[in-house]
């Protein structure tokens, strides 16, 4: 590969200001080492305190492994941006005519207006693939290579913005777009457009006109476009509008435009012949859930070295059958299972005293206890079914629902070491009614503790009658002969009726909470102190 110095052999490279301002060119090996961000870890972390471990599994959520397609991307970027300045040279005067050319489309409102007609050598470029895949990482640590402005001021004074990330709108609004832009904008150089350019009365052919000026005015290098699967929310004729405004802003202002988004937004973006072979300038790059491979294989021995438990576990032939089996080959899913499965080892050796090691067993029961909430996404996977994979393409309710089990782990393991704090005497404790149930059948208040801590923290998405039916099953199997029926403890147990429990339940599944979240906050159950148990 070139090296910057031998770009510059070339005069269009080398006699524009926009592009001999750019940081050099790497090779692929400097590239690979550019993008790679490994976590930190020692070995010595695992001695750690449980609750603090924790917050070294949130390590793997930022780090980053770059791949073979990640380098495809990072090339593919740097001929985009340098092509699309060579038309754009300010030295010249085809920079001076889009200038006036936009001038011209301002007082018109209209995109198609102008005079000079300067020959664009911008591209398009769409990257879209399975949610969870590293697409908007891998451009994040892209971007990351680059200065966002440039101050020039010889032998002119301008600030160049190199490149500039917009979210999609929800509803795939253009004149929401335009008012991101300018937000954007102002937020980069300090200037004013919103105030000037969003006001409500601004129609939105005023808006689209004055978008591609200051674009063109501030030689935006690369405008990327990140969620272009909401395009499929659109009403009317709205997709249109804004796909036909990005292609003009590639074919006549020429500005390259880059659009990221789930497999959802490929029948818009090949719904129309024209709009499909622009954003195909430089081709779309359809990133698919990894396949068992080397790639694969690379991935998963990268990230097994990451263990924060008492113990390393060995990576095993049937461990890797299992992450993939469950993982479907997502990136993201892979590293969030590896965190919840090193977190369920940590809360086990707390409360069962049994070693922290990981093994295929522990990661199938984290499986099918936490990816509940992508289920139809999961099940889509393994059937192959391409349409229902780009319906049920979205793993957001997945990230919340990790972040909120590890948010609450820190708090259940972090009283492994500091006393619980009793309430003031002017406090009501409201009973847990698990415990209530316990203690209602004569058990001793340790033994209780004992048993509602470890239900809960190997079922902690199950409802009140299920804890109570798995606690049962335990005392029959331990001997014990005074154990009550299941029907008297769940009577017991009941401190409200069965019927509003499920409500509450319901209620917090549509917000994509667990049942044991619900009932928490509802003021029916609470988190077990593990401190009791330790």
């Amino acid at each position: 590969m070139p090296t910057e110095s031998d770009l510059m052999l070339l005069p269009e490279f080398r006699e524009n200001p926009f592009i001999n301002r750019l940081p050099l060119e790497l090779s692929m090996r400097e590239i690979l080492k550019a993008l790679s961000d490994p976590p930190d870890f020692s070995p010595d972390e695992r001695t750690f305190p449980k609750h603090v471990r924790v917050h070294c599994l949130y390590r793997l959520r930022r780090c980053f492994v770059p791949l073979d397609h990640h380098l495809r991307l990072a090339t593919d970027f740097s001929a985009l941006l340098r092509q699309g300045y060579v038309s754009r040279n300010p030295l010249t005067t085809d920079y001076i005519h889009r200038l006036q050319d936009g001038h011209e489309r301002i007082v018109s409102r209209d995109l198609a207006a102008g005079r000079h007609r300067v020959r664009s050598t911008a591209e398009g470029f769409a990257l879209l693939g399975t949610s969870g895949a590293g697409k908007s990482t891998a451009i994040a640590r892209i971007l990351e290579r680059y200065p966002q402005v440039i101050d020039h001021t010889e032998p002119f004074s301008l600030k160049q913005v190199v490149w500039l990330k917009l979210d999609c709108p929800y509803q795939g609004s253009p004149k929401q777009l335009c008012l991101n832009f300018f937000q954007a904008m102002d937020l980069l150089l300090g200037t004013r457009f919103l105030a000037t350019h969003g006001r409500s009365r601004s129609g939105l052919d005023q808006m689209m006109t004055q978008m591609a000026q200051i674009a063109n005015r501030h030689a935006l290098g690369v405008l990327i476009i990140d969620e272009i699967q909401h395009l499929t929310l659109a009403k009317g004729l709205g997709s249109d509008a804004l796909l036909n405004f990005l292609v003009t802003l590639i074919n006549t202002i020429g500005i390259p435009v880059v659009m990221i988004g789930t497999m959802g937004a490929l029948p818009v973006l090949q719904g129309d012949f024209r709009q499909a072979r622009r954003a195909n300038g430089l081709g779309t790059a359809i990133w698919e859930r990894l396949q068992p491979g080397p790639a694969w294989d690379h991935f998963v021995e990268f990230l097994w070295r990451y263990q924060w438990t008492r113990e390393e576990a060995p990576l095993t032939a049937e461990i890797r059958q299992v992450l993939y089996e469950e993982s479907q080959g997502i990136i993201d899913v892979l590293v969030k299972l590896f965190m919840l499965a090193q977190l369920r080892a940590m809360e086990l050796g707390l409360v069962r005293k049994r070693p922290e090691v990981l093994d295929a067993g522990l990661i199938r029961q984290v499986a099918k206890e936490h990816f509940k909430v992508i289920s139809p996404m999961m099940a889509a996977l393994k059937a192959g079914d391409r349409r229902k994979i780009a319906q049920y393409d979205d793993l957001r309710p997945l990230e919340e629902h990790v972040r909120q089990t590890l948010h609450h782990a820190q708090l259940r393991l972090k009283s492994e070491r500091e006393p619980t704090i009793a309430p003031a005497p002017h406090q009501t404790d409201t009973p847990d009614p698990l415990m209530a149930a316990l203690l209602g059948i004569g058990l001793a208040r340790d033994v209780a503790e004992l048993l509602a801590a470890e239900t809960a923290a190997e079922h902690p998405d199950g409802s009140l009658l299920d804890q109570v039916g798995r606690i049962m099953d335990r005392l029959r199997k331990s001997g014990l002969k005074t154990a009550p029926s299941k029907a008297k403890l769940a009577r017991q147990a009941a401190v409200k009726p069965v019927s509003e429990l499920a409500d509450i339940v319901a209620e917090g599944k549509l917000a994509g909470k667990t049942a044991h979240t619900s009932l928490v906050e509802a003021g029916i159950a609470r988190t077990p102190r593990l401190d009791a148990v330790a």
